[in-house]
């Protein structure tokens, strides 16, 4: 829990028995690979953070595919937030897109904190700003050439090529697997 809270620390400061009220009410959760943390035809109920791991939000398109939107690693919060907080049923996944370790709150237990810590919604407000930002980052322009939507990604993820499936990549690029597989031949 150390990572969340050294997280939390940088949007606001906090003593240590409001640190360990915070870390008391989360639950550790592992999430198995293709594992869902929210899924879209219901209402998110959690917020997390992540330890360890890979995760991504994806949704399915009008044609039935399935299309990455983002990627959310390590030491970042993972919620779909707008739709937790307006108790609205969501469109979109939060998948594992590795193997997880999480820190979760239940919608009770984020909410109680607002309740109890002087400036918590100071500090949740400005990682929930961070949250969204990230998952909202601009992902590839489809007008650019494919091999150039996938050195921005190599740019934008660095860490994450050898992490997880060029299957999600692929579809992030909103390019084939094939297409990607022949990119990255021609690249090396």
């Amino acid at each position: 829990m150390d990572e969340l809270v050294n997280y939390i620390l940088q949007f606001g400061n906090l003593n240590k028995q409001q640190t360990d009220l915070i870390t008391g009410k989360a639950t550790i959760v592992q999430l198995q690979k293709d594992q869902y943390f929210s899924e879209a035809g219901h209402i998110p109920r959690q917020v997390g953070f992540i330890i360890e791991g890979v995760m991504r939000g994806c949704y399915y398109n009008n044609k039935g595919e399935e299309i990455t939107r983002c990627f959310i690693s390590e030491n970042s919060l993972v919620a779909d937030y707008v739709n937790f907080e307006s108790n609205t049923v969501s469109s979109e996944y939060l998948q594992a897109c590795t193997p997880c370790k999480l820190v979760v709150f239940s919608r009770q237990q984020w909410d109680e904190l607002s309740h109890i810590i002087v400036g918590w919604n100071d500090i949740k407000n400005k990682m929930v700003q961070l949250c969204m930002y990230q998952k909202s980052r601009k992902g590839p322009v489809i007008s650019q050439d494919a091999t150039t939507r996938y050195l921005e990604f190599l740019e934008n993820y660095p860490s994450l090529i050898n992490r997880i499936p060029l299957s999600f990549i692929a579809s992030y690029l909103g390019i084939t697997q094939q297409s990607l597989s022949r990119i990255r031949k021609n690249i090396r």
